[in-house]
């Protein structure tokens, strides 16, 4: 069987009613994890910055942000803009029977475009919301104490989180609706763009940082005498823009990218390794869909976990027992769905494997 991945090739599978229906409810369900990052970010904002010195520094501290954002963003938008057109004409295309060669061809090069701007999204709306959520989160730790301050934390962190998963189960099941078997000619232009522009953004963002920081100890702490993390000395301010730019927007685009990345790799694989099974390459094509979505469903139970119990609580325990809520209701959920839609618990074991992992990587780290 020729590789999936070489251009030309086709998702030899038949969808029949029940996945058509699925895509579109998978669909739904991303669109669903939009909807809760609106809402937590709504919670965010309503909450109270805090006292004039924690508003001027935080303003501060967004304008810079979003200065750095638009400088990069113009950058990548004319390079971007040349690759597309460069996707265009020189990765090869093959025409099927339900799609001609021009269709695959834009659809590919529409398809780098979306998972770009879907990795410039994801990052940006990390960095917005944390620039304007951590100024709440001094504030709630000053006025309230740790529970509060913890939750609008999390929270923060969750619209990134939600965004990352929305987007990227939309843009691959929109892909597949559209495309179906000559998806696979199309995923790989959504997820090159994805996996570009976070590297940019990740790279730039921690060079940046990484300049201001050492500005700031060699002119404040070594030169003039100021204390670390001073607002008074300006470096500190850039400081705190890099740590935003990277940390939140280069992350939150890095996760988007390792995301979406290896959603593509796997319905590919997938395909590849049901072609000869008695349910067909769709089988392996959806199991990666119906676990992400599973996957929407549990993150949410598990960042509305997220609270401690009680003021002395350690925030670590609280983060935790949300994590680990998620990843037992997802096991539950993988284990339904191999038993019943795929009739192998093999892959059931290979989730349980990469959950299990997770959940060591999570206490170590």
């Amino acid at each position: 069987m020729p590789l999936l991945a070489q251009e030309g090739a086709r998702i030899d599978a038949i969808f029949r009613t029940f996945e058509t229906n699925a895509l579109w409810v998978i669909l739904v369900i991303s669109l669903l994890a939009l909807a809760v990052a609106y809402y937590f970010s709504r919670e965010v904002l309503r909450a109270p910055e805090g006292t004039e010195k924690m508003k001027e520094i935080a303003r501060a501290i967004q304008v810079g942000s979003r200065a750095y954002l638009n400088r990069q963003f113009r950058t990548l938008g004319v390079f971007l803009a040349l690759l597309t057109v460069v996707l265009y004409f020189v990765l090869p295309a093959k025409a099927s029977p339900e799609h001609s060669e021009l269709a695959i061809r834009l659809g590919r090069s529409i398809a780098f475009i979306l998972g770009a701007g879907f990795s410039a999204l994801t990052g940006f709306t990390g960095m917005w919301l944390a620039v304007r959520g951590n100024v709440r989160v001094a504030n709630a730790a000053r006025e309230s104490g740790l529970r509060r301050a913890l939750r609008l934390a999390f929270r923060t962190g969750g619209v990134a989180g939600m965004f990352t998963v929305g987007l990227g189960l939309l843009g691959a099941t929109a892909i597949l609706i559209i495309y179906k078997q000559d998806a696979t000619s199309v995923l790989v232009g959504f997820g090159f763009g994805g996996a570009l522009l976070a590297m940019f953004m990740r790279v730039g963002g921690g060079i940046f940082t990484k300049a201001a920081d050492v500005g700031a100890d060699l002119v404040g702490k070594v030169e003039k005498g100021i204390p670390e993390d001073d607002p008074r000395n300006a470096a500190v301010i850039a400081d705190n823009v890099g740590d935003n730019v990277g940390d939140c927007a280069g992350m939150a685009a890095d996760l988007f990218e390792s995301y979406e990345v290896t959603l593509v790799a796997s319905i590919i694989l997938g395909a590849a390794a049901f072609a000869d099974s008695p349910g067909g390459a769709i089988v392996g094509v959806m199991f990666p869909l119906f676990v992400r979505a599973v996957g929407v469903i549990t993150s949410v139970v598990g960042i509305l976990a997220v609270s401690p119990r009680s003021e002395t609580e350690h925030g670590m325990k609280a983060i935790n027992r949300g994590f680990f809520l998620s990843a037992f209701v997802s096991a539950i959920g993988a284990f339904l769905i191999a038993q019943f839609y795929v009739d192998d618990l093999r892959v059931f074991w290979a989730v349980v494997i990469g959950l299990g992992l997770a959940s060591v990587i999570q206490v170590l780290t």
